[in-house]
């Protein structure tokens, strides 16, 4: 098995850059990161979150980051469990500040119901494996007004009404992915899904969500292999979504 890389044991500040997963990927067309390594920016000017959204920061005021790691001895067919390891040590991040913490499929993450953290993968897979992995982590920490259309955007300022220094929070992440980093290495897959599903937002809680841009009523039961999330509804019907087909509806 390959040896465990320390995450963060390499970190490079930036003062601006447009993303850091896309300053990461354009530097590994001509050189390689070693694993582990964090590019950490107080700046961005073109951040991305899922769906292609923009991801809203004020300078200076949140934790934009992107991870560099090579999990080759991860199928391409399991990429989803780096979701998992990475929501629940942002999660768990979050959760040692606050409360209400849960995880929204697939690795958003949100206090009650407003998001205050946002994960976005780009693996590289080559063969049956995956060759390399930027992770990109957005954590609102000390912004207290967001101007963007985002529908449900919170910061833990606005939580704690406490301001939090940057680096400090850095480290502490660092500690928390590091920990479910080494579980993957360890194979505990077992507590990955189970930890994963105990912070699932409306796990097995009936709710309300826009399915292919239809009202339903449904309970999710769990997420396959593949990522896809498996819900079940009012009528017994089990259905398996991906992240383009629902929408979860908040009250």
């Amino acid at each position: 098995m390959k040896k465990q890389q320390l995450i963060g044991a390499y970190i490079i500040q930036m003062e601006t850059v447009s993303s850091t997963n896309q300053y990461a990927s354009e530097t590994m067309k001509n050189e390689l990161f070693k694993d582990g390594t964090i590019i950490w920016a107080l700046n961005q000017t073109q951040g991305k979150g899922q769906k292609g959204n923009y991801w809203e920061s004020e300078k200076g005021k949140n934790l934009l980051l992107s991870i560099i790691l090579y999990p080759d001895y991860i199928k391409a067919s399991s990429q989803f469990v780096l979701n998992k390891i990475i929501s629940l040590g942002v999660a768990e991040f979050i959760q040692s500040l606050t409360k209400g913490v849960s995880i929204k499929w697939p690795n958003d993450i949100y206090v009650d119901n407003k998001k205050i953290a946002g994960i976005l993968i780009e693996n590289r897979i080559m063969g049956d494996s995956i060759q390399s992995s930027i992770i990109g982590i957005g954590i609102n920490i000390n912004q207290i007004k967001f101007i963007s259309d985002a529908p449900n955007p919170i910061s833990l300022f606005n939580i704690t009404n406490k301001e939090y220094e940057l680096k400090e929070c850095l480290q502490s992440l660092c500690n928390y992915l590091n920990k479910w980093y080494g579980s993957l290495l360890r194979n505990e897959f077992e507590l990955i899904d189970s930890s994963y599903l105990n912070l699932l937002k409306n796990y097995n809680i009936f709710s309300k969500y826009l399915y292919k841009g239809i009202e339903i009523e449904a309970q999710i039961k769990g997420v396959t292999e593949y990522g896809k999330l498996i819900i079940e509804t009012q009528e017994r019907l089990i259905i398996e979504c991906d992240l383009k087909e629902i929408t979860f509806l908040f009250n």
